[in-house]
């Protein structure tokens, strides 16, 4: 029930150790082509492994529509890895001005959070799910930036988006620990009432977090992200979700929380900068097992069985 994504530096490794992982998890974008050695490598992979494909290109909140191009070659891939879950975000990143080329963005944007986004992004989430023949997951987003007309509370507008569309939530509780350290950030930056350090400022955050977690119904969410981020050097930065470090101590009360109201659920550790040894990711692996394991008294996890590799 725990994975870890597939990153190349560890495709030797995995191939010859076949750690007790429960899924690897690929970006999709990154095996479009028709065949090729990371194709070949998936597959290969896919006999010993479930495979979650998560996209970061399908820009579901996109007034313009689906890049159709696009999910021609994610079915594509489905229909060669038939993989247990495909996810994306609840964002866009493509905008296509009428008669002109569409405009990419480099990171995926927040959709405002309003009944007319919400509409778009149920159709187009309905859209690629009938392409695909298949549910898919929406993740909610790291956001650094915000709409003057945001009317819906966050939680509850995914929980609509889920409920209309019949898609999962993609539960990254990384996202959420984020987004509640920039907003206690930057509400030091106006305020002489700001936290005085980084403890107290991971308190409120996980207050948000947890607030967050606590309104989801049980059966909605589908996956959890696990990752870990870098506190910024500068006291007026915002903290970026970089995918760079252990999950957090916060990180992991915020998940043996969030395991106990929603249930044992599939959990991806996220590593995507400054990639570290394999033994590391199995390490962070098995600790979110074994949460699972002591919190729902199921066998989850076997300590011994994850090695030292």
């Amino acid at each position: 029930m725990v994975g870890i994504g597939l990153r190349q530096a560890h495709a030797q490794a995995l191939r010859a150790s076949l750690p007790p992982l429960g899924f690897l998890e690929v970006h999709s974008e990154n095996f479009f082509t028709d065949g090729g050695p990371n194709l070949r490598a998936l597959s290969d992979l896919g006999t010993h492994y479930p495979i979650s494909l998560h996209g970061v290109g399908l820009s579901l909140g996109s007034a313009s529509g689906i890049d159709l191009t696009h999910l021609d070659k994610l079915a594509r891939l489905v229909e060669r890895i038939n993989p247990v879950r495909v996810s994306d975000h609840a964002s866009f990143a493509r905008v296509a001005p009428l008669g002109l080329p569409a405009v990419h963005a480099s990171d995926l944007l927040p959709v405002a959070l309003t009944e007319a986004s919400l509409s778009i992004l149920v159709g187009n989430i309905q859209q690629v799910q009938d392409r695909l023949q298949r549910p898919i997951l929406i993740e909610n987003l790291s956001a650094y930036m915000a709409y003057s007309d945001d009317l819906i509370p966050e939680v509850d507008f995914l929980v609509s988006v889920c409920r209309q569309s019949g898609c999962q939530l993609l539960l990254d509780l990384n996202n959420l620990i984020v987004n509640g350290l920039n907003r206690v950030r930057r509400a030091g930056w106006h305020t002489s009432s700001a936290p005085t350090d980084n403890t107290q400022s991971l308190a409120m955050a996980r207050a948000q977090a947890l607030d967050f977690v606590w309104q989801l119904p049980v059966g909605m969410v589908g996956q959890i992200h696990l990752a870990g981020f870098r506190w910024p050097e500068q006291a007026d930065r915002l903290v970026i979700d970089d995918h760079s470090q252990r999950v957090s101590a916060t990180g992991w009360d915020v998940y043996e929380q969030t395991i106990e109201h929603l249930g044992a659920l599939p959990t991806l550790i996220e590593w995507d900068v400054d990639i570290p040894p394999l033994a590391v990711l199995l390490d962070e692996a098995r600790l979110a097992a074994n949460t699972i394991a002591r919190i729902t008294d199921s066998p989850e996890s076997d300590a011994d069985q994850w090695g030292s590799e």
